[in-house]
């Protein structure tokens, strides 16, 4: 039986009466101590010295368990790993590793079992700051952790729910916004703990990398050592909540996290000022006012009566027998060249801008979802509504119509849900 009280002396005397001490028993002890960063050295029957911390560092695996689930647990042996660290209070983290059979595994006891979740969450805590600046955690002396375990720590603890960022997404990182976080965990079933830590990671990212210079996506895995995935989601984070897209409209509910995330990596690569110059300031936060401006040459399309009727002929000639929908899709032509063609021309205006995407469903997609275009038949028509413009003898924007339309095509296919 462990006894709290007279840990150093129970571990002594056992040792030297030869006794076998039950790991179960003894690991808490010498946890604690090891919290503490004391180095308990014992003298075995064999009279050989064991640095007990080294012998539990290189014993027991750091375990961390899926989003918001994050536990190093450098401070277990023989125990099953804590479920959800950042988002369970101690209690019903206790609650949720008997009912994974702790107990019966390990053949712990109950108070053992809560003596361990709390060390865990106590040395969580210590250095869950260091987690606020990653890359001091590979630096510091304190918690010996081996470099790839604090990889699997750093993601994890920066790993978000998607439908938790599908409610932030656009909004101002600010307290304002940190005030309706009881709305959204009600409305997630996210607990509150851990939207208070997605978010304020979000601030963390945000606050860090918006004036840095040079790639957005390398700012974030420089700074804050994450994976290519999890980095370019904090991209699309980072750019949303910078230009402020409209993404709360009901009729943009459908869309998830994914296919606005999918959107900023389009508008990163080809519509920022680092699309053109990767040493420009804030290069992939900013989209390119110079590019924005020559949109509106764009407007001749539409305006010129003789060049859009020559764009329809060129588009209806190379779709003839190709999609079901041909003739609904000549006779709504010009509408549908009207809405991508004035969608381009009024990006000049930063309201314009904020509703990019609502622009798009209501003026492109909704049309072509009422008269049940498929993806196939819509990359089709925009595949060759774009190489057309290349055919249009007094068209002179080439340039800026590919780089324009390449991106638009892009979002559009990845919104356009049938």
């Amino acid at each position: 039986m462990c006894l709290w009280g007279t840990q150093l002396s129970w571990i002594w005397k056992s040792i030297s009466f030869g006794w076998t001490v039950s790991p179960v028993c003894l690991y808490p002890i010498l946890l604690r101590l090891w919290n503490d960063m004391a180095v308990v050295t014992l003298h075995c029957v064999t009279e050989e010295c064991i640095d007990f911390r080294n012998v539990l560092k290189s014993q027991m695996p750091t375990q961390l368990n899926g989003n918001d689930q994050t536990v190093t647990s450098f401070t277990s042996y023989c125990l099953s790993p804590i479920s959800a660290l950042l988002s369970l209070t101690v209690s019903d983290a206790v609650k949720v590793r008997m009912d994974e059979g702790a107990l019966l595994e390990c053949e712990a006891n109950p108070e053992v079992l809560t003596s361990d979740t709390m060390d865990q969450f106590r040395t969580f805590q210590m250095c869950e700051r260091l987690l606020h600046s990653p890359t001091k955690l590979g630096s510091q002396l304190l918690y010996q952790i081996p470099a790839q375990n604090q990889i699997i720590l750093i993601e994890r603890y920066y790993e978000f729910d998607s439908v938790f960022a599908r409610e932030v997404l656009g909004k101002k990182l600010s307290k304002g916004t940190k005030k309706d976080l009881d709305d959204i965990s009600c409305k997630t079933g996210i607990t509150l703990k851990s939207c208070r830590r997605q978010f304020d990671n979000f601030k963390r990212v945000f606050k860090v990398v918006e004036e840095l210079k040079g790639p957005l996506v390398e700012n974030i895995q420089r700074h804050f050592l994450l994976s290519d995935t999890l980095a370019r989601d904090y991209a699309a984070i980072v750019f949303f909540a910078n230009s402020r897209f409209e993404t709360g409209k009901r009729k943009l509910q459908y869309l998830s996290f994914q296919d606005f995330a999918f959107c900023a990596g389009q508008l990163i690569s080809y519509w920022t000022i680092g699309a053109m110059d990767s040493m420009m300031e804030d290069m992939d936060v900013d989209l390119e006012k110079e590019f924005l401006n020559e949109l509106k040459d764009l407007k001749v399309l539409v305006n010129d009566k003789d060049m859009m009727d020559q764009h329809k002929i060129l588009v209806c000639a190379a779709l003839r027998g190709k999609i079901k929908v041909y003739k609904l899709m000549e006779v709504n032509f010009k509408n549908l060249s009207r809405a991508l063609v004035n969608l381009a021309s009024k990006l000049t205006h930063t309201k314009d801008v904020r509703d990019l995407f609502i622009d798009l469903v209501e003026k492109f997609i909704e049309p072509c979802r009422y008269d049940r275009w498929t993806v196939a038949e819509i990359t089709l028509f925009l595949t060759h509504y774009t190489n057309a413009a290349h055919c249009l003898g007094t068209f002179r924007h080439q340039m800026i119509w590919d780089r324009y339309m390449g991106v638009i095509k892009s979002c559009i296919l990845q919104m356009y849900h049938e």
